[in-house]
């Protein structure tokens, strides 16, 4: 099937097709893109601002509606849709099926908020005076979203813009484009009106720096790297738009000496390999207190080296793959650069290019030991499969670990002592924590993002993701 791209309504040929091929064998074609054009996005633009007004006019609880049947739409295709993913990105299968359910949810949540949408009332100083403000929407809102979260994130993104008035122009990553694509052909269906949803695939910046410079355009939404982020940013700050971007982190699991060791070390295992490590909430390092630093390395690797490696769609696989060749590239080159600089592999750092991996994008998980914190593998992203396990004196000094690096998205605690977990939510740079879990994992209803270079903007997801997608409207009114 060729996945035409959505322009004002209409479902759009082109000259030039993307295959959508399965990291895991690529034998297996997943699906035809149209590559969109900047021509293409500038009719996009176009087509977003002319549908604006009627849109913004329709009453939030309608628009809320709409949001709600795709969801149902969503929810009768559940095995399918998670099952496309897997082909499409590479993650595991009950993966998919979680966050299948999550982008139904997530419409769901903000369906609701189209009946509740907050605004503002305070009292006057003034004798007969009514002050109170709204929530208006801004306009034409682009959206660029990633590969490793191909439903999840365009659906954070999507239904707060579409509930609070804004038409939408988006731009889907090249590696994974099918499952957004079936967010916005369920949004179709649910009756959203021509060009208040469109949908430009295609690979390159040049289809972002047309959003970007698209007449009408007000806001953007990027989730991606840094180096794109930064690109964007520059750019709509020359046209003044109001811009948001969620962009990478290299997050730490600090391991106390109290800690249950068996529940950080499958802690540190799920949040470092569970998606092959390409969530930009993934553990990245795992700091560990001396006083328990070699049992813990011993039963992570035993337990890293434990994992099966393989086709998302084949029960019992706990590992997939790299989404493509240049990522698995970026991965190898990383495990190489951890030996020149003197880190201990401890295990994995393998390509697996024997029968049944020679057709995917296959790597061992890694676990790096003696990893000093001025190391690339402890410094810069590598989002993949590659864990850095560094030694702290105490908890000062983890927690100092912890906090020297440029990113601060997530973080992770392991302890017993409810003290020093609130210390160190305190003191811990980043915009997400947990305690006893995962640094990955997150949930829709609350705010999500980071601090430092990893976020820039307000932040995404639960009540407060509306803050970016609407301005405030405030009226005095005498009587």
């Amino acid at each position: 099937m060729t996945h035409r791209n959505l322009i004002g309504g209409r479902w759009v040929e082109g000259p030039q097709l993307v295959q959508n091929l399965n990291p895991a064998d690529t034998r297996d074609l997943v699906g035809t893109f149209v590559r969109g054009t900047p021509d293409d996005m500038a009719a996009a633009v176009r087509a977003a601002r002319e549908a604006f007004p009627g849109w913004a006019a329709l009453p939030a609880p309608a628009r809320g509606a709409m949001l709600f049947k795709a969801a149902e739409l969503l929810d009768q295709r559940f095995e399918q849709l998670a099952a496309e993913m897997t082909r499409e990105e590479g993650k595991t299968l009950p993966e998919a099926r979680g966050e299948v359910r999550r982008s139904i949810n997530i419409l769901r949540y903000f369906g609701g908020e189209g009946a509740r949408l907050p605004g503002l009332l305070a009292p006057s100083e003034r004798d007969r005076v009514f002050a109170y403000a709204l929530r208006r929407p801004l306009g034409v809102v682009g959206l660029v979203t990633p590969w490793n979260f191909p439903s999840a994130i365009p659906a954070w993104k999507l239904a707060p813009a579409l509930v609070a008035g804004n038409t939408v122009v988006l731009k889907p990553a090249s590696a994974a484009p099918l499952s957004s694509w079936r967010i916005v052909e369920a949004l179709v269906e649910a009756g959203v009106p021509p060009g208040v949803v469109n949908y430009v695939a295609g690979p390159g910046a040049a289809l972002a720096e047309a959003m970007v410079d698209g007449p009408g355009m007000r806001a953007v939404s990027f989730t991606g790297s840094c180096e794109t982020g930064a690109q964007l940013y520059d750019r709509a700050a020359r046209r003044r738009l109001r811009i948001q971007l969620e962009m990478g982190g290299k997050n730490p699991t600090v391991v106390l000496a109290d800690a249950d060791l068996d529940r950080a070390v499958a802690d540190t295992v799920n949040g470092a390999f569970a998606s092959t490590g390409q969530k930009c909430t993934a553990t990245s390092r795992v700091i560990v207190e001396g006083a328990v630093h070699d049992a813990f390395v011993e039963r992570l690797v035993a337990r890293t080296r434990a994992l099966k490696v393989g086709n998302g769609m084949d029960t019992g696989t706990d590992v997939g793959p790299a989404i493509d060749q240049e990522q698995l590239d970026n991965v190898l080159d990383y495990v190489e650069r951890g030996r020149r600089e003197g880190a201990t592999l401890r295990c994995g750092g393998r390509r697996l290019d024997e029968p049944p991996f020679d057709r995917g994008f296959f790597v061992e998980p890694a676990v790096f030991g003696d990893v000093g914190e001025r190391m690339s593998i402890a410094q810069e992203e590598i989002f993949g499969p590659v864990l850095a396990v560094m030694r702290a004196n105490d908890f000062d000094d983890a927690v100092r670990l912890a906090n020297s690096v440029a990113f601060g998205l997530s973080a992770s605690v392991q302890t017993r002592d409810i003290s020093r977990a609130f210390e160190f939510i305190n003191r811990i740079e980043a915009g997400l924590v947990t305690v006893n879990l995962p640094s990955a994992g997150v949930e829709y209803q609350l705010p999500f993002g980071g601090t430092k270079e990893s976020s820039v903007g307000p932040k995404e997801q639960g009540p407060h993701a509306l803050d970016f997608y609407t301005d405030w409207k405030t009226v005095y009114l005498r009587y």
